[in-house]
């Protein structure tokens, strides 16, 4: 079942006189009890998506279209019902916890916070509460009176878990949780994740541009270009099977396929190309894809936007 389904939004910005088309007729769900994925090229507009989720843009943002949770239209509550949600309903750990957390509070004071602002509970209670936290994603409650410099990389993000899932939202956004992390630290992050996510029940939209991290993590995955959604598939399949060019060219650029560069360079979101978005990089182009935009096309388990399939399926050969 869906909770949250977004259709046809559109987020874009007024950078000095040009507009920065940062997302660009998005159609996304996340199902009850799954994590999704969202993945593709630094800069495509994965953030920008988690932030138009949670309403986190600047005033200069203009958005378009609906993001639906249990029947409400985000876009369309007042400050005041957003705040009920945001955090309560619907959580997000930012990119970098580092800049995130606050450096002239305790990490047990900014984790009490969030109990006090939502639950209204007494500070006795939010403290014990904030204690058990931290105890369950592996910091000793003892080290609730350090300050973020205090901890290392992989304890400051386990500190933003512990603030992301503390009132055991429905759904949680996580942008880039591994960024600067070792492998070790990494694998310790995202099996300490996965577990707390299937325990309570709840959906996950994972960020990332770390394939390795959404094969390990997510049940399915969504590829963004340029702004667009280009393919949707479970995750086993979307990794075996690749439906779309770029896909492909993100599967064939890893370490174990021999780290193959995607030809060309990502288009600036302020003069995308005509036609499809990845068409100047793509190696199945035809006169076609410069002319006209790509709709987005159902198949068995997957969807993807290419014309390809609209020509008669091809092969999608990988890079062996």
């Amino acid at each position: 079942m869906t909770i949250l389904k977004i259709e046809g939004l559109r987020v874009y910005f007024n950078a000095r006189g040009r507009i920065v088309k940062a997302n660009n007729g998005v159609d996304l769900e996340i199902r009850e009890n799954e994590i999704l994925g969202l993945i593709g090229e630094t800069g495509c507009g994965k953030s920008i998506l988690g932030r138009a989720i949670m309403r986190l843009l600047s005033e200069t943002a203009g958005i378009k279209g609906k993001i639906v949770y249990r029947g409400e239209n985000l876009l369309d509550l007042s400050e005041d019902r957003m705040r009920q949600i945001r955090g309560k309903e619907i959580a997000m750990m930012l990119q970098n916890p580092s800049t995130s957390l606050n450096p002239v509070l305790t990490v047990g004071e900014q984790i009490t916070e969030v109990y006090r602002y939502h639950n209204g509970v007494t500070r006795e209670e939010a403290k014990k509460k904030a204690s058990n936290m931290l105890e369950l994603v592996g910091i000793d409650s003892k080290r609730m009176r350090e300050y973020p410099h205090q901890f290392s990389g992989g304890m400051k993000q386990r500190v933003m878990i512990a603030i992301g899932l503390a009132l055991n939202p429905r759904i949680l956004i996580a942008d880039e949780p591994t960024t600067g992390l070792d492998f070790s630290m990494k694998k310790q992050i995202l099996d300490l994740m996965s577990e707390l996510i299937r325990s309570r029940d709840m959906s996950m939209l994972l960020i990332t541009h770390d394939l390795e991290v959404a094969k390990r993590m997510c049940d399915r995955i969504a590829v963004m270009y340029a702004g667009e959604l280009f393919e949707i598939a479970p995750a086993e399949k979307i990794l075996s099977e690749p439906k779309h060019p770029y896909t492909q060219d993100l599967l064939d650029s890893l370490p174990r396929k021999g780290l193959k560069p995607i030809p060309g360079a990502s288009p600036s979101l302020t003069s995308p190309p005509g036609g499809c978005r990845f068409h100047p990089r793509c190696r199945y182009k035809n006169d076609e894809c410069s002319e006209k935009h790509p709709d987005v096309i159902r198949l068995k388990d997957s969807h993807v936007r290419c014309f390809l399939y609209k020509r008669g399926c091809p092969t999608i050969t990988s890079n062996q």
